[in-house]
Formats: C-alpha cells, sequence, structure tokens
C-alpha cells in the first residue's frame, strides 16, 4: 500500500526539480538574447559607419576645395563607446544565477545539518534506552535489537505527523549569543571594531551551529554601541534557530540590563534599543517555548570566542615590535583578551586567572542569583573571596555581601544585633558573651553585653542600652517602650494581627496557609494564641487552619 504522505514528498522534490529546471532555462534563453543583442548591435553599427565614410567620400569628391574636419570626422567614425551595457546585463545575469546557486548550496547545506542533528538525537535516544535494559534482558535478546535511523522521506511521513526528522522539535537548545566591540592600538592609532558570535548546541553543549561575523561600524561607534550589538547577537542567533526550525530553544545573555529589557521588566529609554527589543519579542513568537536566561561570561564562552575572531579578522596587527616599549601581556580565557598582567585575577587556591571585567560579571551574575561566586574554571570548586573582588567590584557592594555572609553563618538562635542606634552591629551571642566576660564580671547571670563594634553595653534580655542597676523587669515596667519606633512598630503589628515569636521575639506575620507557626529559630507555636506546639501537637484548642487561605493560597 503506497503512503500518501510519500506520494505528497515526492511531488513537493518534484515541483522543485522543476521550477529550478525552468529557472537555468529562463537565464539560458536570457543570454542567448543578449548576446545576439549585441551582435545585431554590432552589425547596424558597422554598416552605419561605412554608409557614413561612403557619404563623406562622395561630399569631397564633389567639392575637392573643402577640407573635412578631423574632429567632425572622428565624432562620426570613432564614436567614443567605451560603456558596453550589454555586457553589463549579462553581469546582472550572471551574478542572479550565482546567487540562486548559493542559495540552493545554502538550503541544501541546512537540509543536511538538519538531518544529522535528527540523526544524533535518536542515536542518543537509542544509547539511553540500550542504557536502561536490564543486564539480564540484555544478555538474552540483546543481538536481536536494532532501531536503524529513519529520515522522514525514507519513512513516508512529515515531522508534524511524527517522522524521525520531528525529534528536533521535542528536543531543547541552547543558544549563545555575544556582542564584543574592542578598541585596539594599530600604529599608534586608536580603533574600534566589533563582532557578533552565536553557538548553537545540544542539551549536551555540542556545538551544531556557529555564526561569526563583522559588526557594522556605524553600530560600534555609536552611544549604545554594546548594547546594540549583544541585542543584534540575540537576533542572530534567534534568526539561525529559525532557520534550523528548532522549535524549543533557551538563549544565554550575560548583561543584566539587557536581560532586564527582554524580560520586560524595564523600558529602554533609546529608540534604537527599544525597536531591537520589539524584534527579539517578535521573534520570541516564532518559537513553541522560548526563554531568555541571565548567566556568567564563563557560560557563554562558545560564543564569546567567536566574536572576538570575528574582532580579530578585522584588524591587521603590526609585525613590529613596539619601540622601547616592553608590557607582559595575558589572555583571558573567558573573553580571549589580551589584557595587562595587573589587570588580571587570580583565584585563591586554584591560581586561575582571568581579567577583571570577566571576574565582575561572573560575581555579580552569581550574587543577582543568590549563588556563592566559585572559580569560572570549568569543574573548579574554589570559592571565590568577596574581600579580595575589592579590586573590582563597588565597595559598597562588597561590604554588603561580606555582611550577608556573616548573617548566613551564625545561626538564627545565635545572632544578636547591638541596639544602639548608630551601631546595629550583628554578633554571635557566645562570642559576644565571651567578649563581655573580660569587661563584666557576672555577665553570663546578669544577661549585660558588650558590644564588639562600638564598645558600648548593652542588655540581651531587653535589647535596650544596659540598664545600671536596675532589673529587666522594673525596666520593662518603667518604660514600656524605650524608643518612639518600638511603640510604633507594636502598634503596627497590632493592627495587622502580626505575632511574635516567644522564644526570639521575632515578628512573623501569616500570609496563607496553617496557624501552625516554625519560626526560624525552630520554635512552634499557634498563630491565634501564641500557645506552643508539643511534639508535632498543639497544646490548645484553636483551629488549625481557615478555609479563605487555602482559597487565597490555591489563587
Amino acid at each position: 500500500m503506497t503512503n500518501p504522505n510519500a506520494k505528497r514528498k515526492m511531488s513537493v522534490s518534484s515541483n522543485v526539480d522543476d521550477q529550478n529546471d525552468d529557472v537555468d532555462d529562463i537565464l539560458k534563453e536570457q543570454r542567448r538574447e543578449i548576446t545576439e543583442a549585441k551582435a545585431l548591435f554590432s552589425d547596424n553599427d558597422l554598416a552605419f559607419n561605412l554608409q557614413m565614410e561612403e557619404a563623406i567620400t562622395a561630399s569631397i569628391s564633389l567639392n575637392p576645395n573643402v577640407i573635412p574636419s578631423p574632429t567632425l570626422n572622428d565624432a562620426v567614425l570613432h564614436e567614443d563607446d567605451d560603456f558596453d551595457y550589454t555586457a553589463l546585463l549579462l553581469d546582472d545575469v550572471e551574478r542572479l544565477d550565482q546567487e540562486r546557486r548559493d542559495r540552493e548550496a545554502c538550503e541544501n547545506l541546512m537540509r543536511e545539518m538538519k538531518k544529522e542533528l535528527d540523526c544524533r538525537i535518536h542515536d542518543q535516544k537509542v544509547a539511553s534506552e540500550i542504557s536502561n535494559i536490564p543486564d539480564v534482558e540484555w544478555e538474552k535478546y540483546g543481538d536481536n535489537f536494532e532501531k536503524p535511523y529513519v529520515s522522514s522521506a525514507a519513512a513516508g511521513s512529515s515531522s508534524s505527523n511524527g517522522g524521525e526528522l520531528g525529534l528536533v522539535n521535542g528536543e531543547g537548545f541552547k543558544v549563545y549569543c555575544k556582542g564584543v566591540v574592542s578598541e585596539e592600538m594599530i600604529r599608534e592609532m586608536k580603533v574600534v571594531v566589533g563582532g557578533i558570535g552565536v553557538a548553537i548546541c545540544d542539551f549536551k553543549d555540542n556545538v551544531i551551529f556557529e555564526v561569526s561575523k563583522a559588526a557594522e561600524v556605524g553600530l560600534v561607534k555609536s552611544a549604545q554601541g554594546v548594547v546594540i550589538l549583544e541585542i543584534k547577537a540575540i537576533i542572530e542567533g534567534l534568526n539561525a534557530a529559525l532557520s534550523l526550525e528548532l522549535s524549543r530553544i533557551t538563549f544565554y545573555c550575560d548583561d543584566f540590563m539587557i536581560y532586564q529589557y527582554l524580560t520586560g521588566r524595564v523600558q529602554p529609554s533609546e529608540n534604537m534599543i527599544a525597536t531591537l527589543v520589539d524584534q527579539v519579542s517578535h521573534l520570541l513568537k516564532e518559537f513553541t517555548d522560548c526563554q531568555p536566561m541571565l548567566v556568567t561570561r564563563n557560560d557563554i564562552k562558545f560564543a564569546f570566542k567567536l566574536a572576538r575572531n570575528a574582532v580579530v579578522s578585522q584588524i591587521t596587527w603590526n609585525a613590529e615590535p613596539d619601540k622601547g616599549k616592553k608590557s607582559l601581556k595575558e589572555t583571558c580565557m573567558i573573553c580571549f583578551e589580551d589584557k595587562d598582567v595587573g589587570q588580571m585575577f587570580s583565584v585563591d587556591g586554584c591560581l586561575h586567572r582571568y581579567c577583571f571585567p570577566c571576574m565582575k560579571q561572573h560575581v555579580e551574575v552569581k550574587l543577582l542569583n543568590g549563588m556563592e561566586a566559585n572559580c569560572p574554571h570549568e569543574s573548579c570548586q574554589s570559592e571565590v573571596s568577596i574581600e579580595d573582588c575589592g579590586q573590582f567590584l563597588d565597595p559598597k557592594l562588597v561590604n554588603i555581601i561580606s555582611q550577608r555572609k556573616k548573617e548566613a553563618a551564625i545561626a538564627v538562635t545565635e545572632k544578636v544585633y547591638c541596639p544602639q542606634m548608630r551601631c546595629s552591629a550583628l554578633m554571635s551571642k557566645s562570642e559576644c558573651l565571651e567578649y563581655t566576660k573580660g569587661f563584666f564580671v557576672g555577665a553570663d547571670k546578669s544577661g549585660a553585653r558588650k558590644c564588639m563594634k562600638c564598645k558600648l553595653f548593652f542588655c540581651l534580655s531587653c535589647q535596650v542600652p544596659w540598664h545600671y542597676n536596675v532589673t529587666c523587669s522594673d525596666y520593662r515596667r518603667s518604660n514600656p517602650y524605650a524608643r518612639a519606633e518600638d511603640a510604633m512598630l507594636d502598634s503596627l503589628a497590632k493592627q495587622k494581627l502580626w505575632r511574635r515569636c516567644m522564644m526570639c521575639n521575632h515578628i512573623i506575620e501569616l500570609a496563607q496557609g496553617c496557624y501552625h507557626i516554625t519560626c526560624r529559630c525552630g520554635y512552634e507555636f499557634c498563630y491565634t494564641c501564641g500557645a506552643p506546639w508539643k511534639n508535632k501537637k498543639a497544646t490548645c484548642r484553636c483551629r488549625i487552619w481557615d478555609e479563605r487561605n487555602i482559597i487565597y493560597a490555591r489563587r
């Protein structure tokens, strides 16, 4: 029984071949007509010149005293007509034919690439299927196992109907995009060049398609050249993915602001950038699933190297050494640029070295994702010390991250903050106690603590400056609200029905869920009345949940 899909494919293929033959016939006919027209024009021109020579000769014989003007004769007999229009037409025909052949070669190449990619996916699926077969079954039936790759044409089914070529549509691919703008000193002249790199990989990061091209000079020299070139690279990568008919992709970006543009969180103010972002948005609709992802520069090294190669290809380097100038250069293995040794950062522990801009971007992206920054080198787990990043990070950011790491290192039940308004230093209770014992006798019994930063005493129980010769209960009765902001917070907590943990005094708000609260210090209690929970059971008779909270959570 003949497959109708196979017939349809054979019909389409034959139609394409017939169209190509028709184009070839038309081009041949045009060449023949232009050549005949050129020959006819040449014959007519020769006949005209002969007639003019006979007329001039007859005129001279009738009037021998008239001297013919050489300028006139030259203008008539030797007309200057160097421009060959027929040759121009023939060149246009040849150029059209060459463009057609190039387009066909490109389409055939893309077709072969898609077939190879589909075959690779098939092989990976078969390998995974074989690895999941138990050894006992494989010993019995392994010799009979076979699942060869069948192309869509041989299978007689289209990708939309579940053919083998449809495997590409079911897989997710990675698109790495990068635009690079570089200033190079060539023979004591500053040259600004740009390049675009795109690498399309499968889910195992095997490169299947590459693009490396020079950027337009106008884009590179514009005020927002770097941002424009980055978005241009993304557009180039999305178009390449569409040409490969990939339907599910994730494209990677290492610029936080561009990531904000593409996700719609920030609207670009420049018209050129806004136009390019809109173009990206339209391209995203062509895919079944297409998501941007913010990553570090090291994660897009495929595209970075291609973009750098495009930059280098535009530069003619001076082979002569600089006169009297000696500078040590080192190549960064992320951006592949030659940097001064003083502009390279060395990671403690592994001694891998990268340039300051790449390390700055790497550390910032990791911190934005709430992760610790490790060495960018593949499989290297050496931690990047935030304190050492002061060479390229903002000092305020370094202080904030150091403080956060310190907070994360101290257990919740061990944290204590200095109540002094101008200090608020974070300390560990045990460390603060040991520090206070050197200045205060009986500190562990009295609750007095000395801040390790501002050196002032405070009460650990009341969280106020130390009240000398006054017990905590007497102090609370005489000073229910030692500070106005405490009274405001307590009033707001009563208004919002917030609850305070009896163990660590932290205020807790129930947004949704049941009334069984587990504080970050580990203490469990009822949100309605504050009664403690013991052995995962309530000690009160309050309702455990409210239906409205469940509905709210479901919404």
